[in-house]
């Protein structure tokens, strides 16, 4: 049953990023490619859990599925939503999720205490502190660049996880699996790059989260039950109020505005970004979910999860016409279907405002 289901799921993100990457050929959108990167990241892992499910786990096995799956694939699907919404506000959302996960990093080696570690902890936390800062200063400003500032982050985190697992020497037999569920755990490796997964698990899977809230709130009709604004031109302590109270305004209107969400469903006028963020949402959730609770020693849902994760991600993205304007056969021109022109977003001059 494992290597049926792990199959199955690399199957799905190896075709969905082949899909992707199709569309960045015809679209050169940023956003596209890094998705495509990190589905292909999510596909390999699961790939070798596949073969190790099948065949047996072995050193290159485990080294690869650490890198791709528990480090790299989380942080570069965020880096995708961080350059769709690039030219609105969601910056803020994006530093706060990098601070977070710098902060979770540090607790986490206060909580468990890796070996190995080292200083990594406390400079991996200065590093999201200053990423987090910059990523909010190019936001408050207006500028487009911080989705740049983001994949410092995420692209500088991989080359030192590629660096430190190259220079990471594992016990015999070389890796090591959760006895009862057969799920790899990372037990084996050194602190330093076992920190490397809350920091970019927790950055790219909340800002894949926020990102599909955040998408379908600007698009959906709304009703402002709370109002507020991010325009930086107001008064400081009147925009640092607004910018601490927008996460609750956020999620409050957003919760009103969804009985006119569905009846603009119902009646075909709602944007296709609504349910497709609200489906990679929840696939977004289950992935990350599942990594973490996975490198803690929860393994019983690993495989599975994993599974179901990519099947809502798939469908929304899919259901997106951000990211599939058009269904056709990857890299020719065969066109089997054609989106439907989309409506501006619903009651919004400018996201994020």
């Amino acid at each position: 049953m494992s290597v049926f289901i792990t199959s199955i799921t690399s199957l799905i993100a190896l075709a969905f990023a082949i899909a992707l990457v199709d569309q960045w050929r015809v679209r050169r959108q940023t956003f596209q490619l890094a998705w495509a990167v990190g589905m292909l990241f999510f596909g390999i892992a699961s790939g070798c859990e596949a073969i190790a499910a099948a065949n047996g786990w072995n050193e290159l096995l485990y080294r690869t599925w650490y890198l791709t799956g528990a480090v790299w694939t989380a942080g570069w699907l965020g880096l995708g939503t961080a350059f769709l919404l690039g030219r609105t506000r969601f910056g803020y959302a994006f530093a706060f999720c990098l601070l977070l996960a710098g902060l979770f990093t540090f607790l986490t080696q206060r909580r468990y205490n890796y070996e190995g570690a080292g200083s990594a902890p406390i400079l991996y936390f200065i590093a999201a502190g200053v990423l987090a800062l910059a990523v909010a200063v190019e936001t408050y400003f207006q500028g487009n660049r911080w989705p740049r500032i983001a994949a410092l982050a995420v692209v500088g985190a991989s080359v030192l996880s590629v660096g430190l697992m190259l220079t990471t020497t594992l016990a015999a037999p070389g890796w090591k699996v959760d006895p009862a569920t057969n799920a790899p755990v990372a037990d084996l490796l050194p602190g330093t790059l076992r920190l490397l997964t809350p920091f970019l698990n927790i950055t790219g899977g909340l800002a894949l989260a926020f990102g599909a809230v955040f998408s379908a709130y600007v698009f959906m009709p709304k009703r402002r039950i709370l109002d507020y604004s991010l325009d930086p031109n107001q008064p400081g302590d009147q925009f640092l109020f607004n910018l601490a109270i927008s996460p609750v305004a956020i999620t409050v209107n957003f919760v009103a505005s969804l009985p006119r969400a569905l009846r603009a469903l119902l009646a075909g006028r709602l944007h296709s970004r609504v349910p497709a963020t609200i489906l990679i949402a929840i696939g977004a959730f289950l992935a990350s979910s599942g990594d973490i609770l996975a490198r803690f020693g929860v393994t019983e849902f690993f495989l599975l999860g994993k599974l179901v994760a990519v099947v809502f991600l798939f469908v929304g993205f899919l259901v997106s016409v951000e990211a599939f304007s058009e269904w056709r056969v990857p890299f020719t021109r065969i066109v089997l279907l054609r989106r439907r022109a989309e409506p501006a977003p619903a009651g919004e001059s400018q996201p994020g405002a």
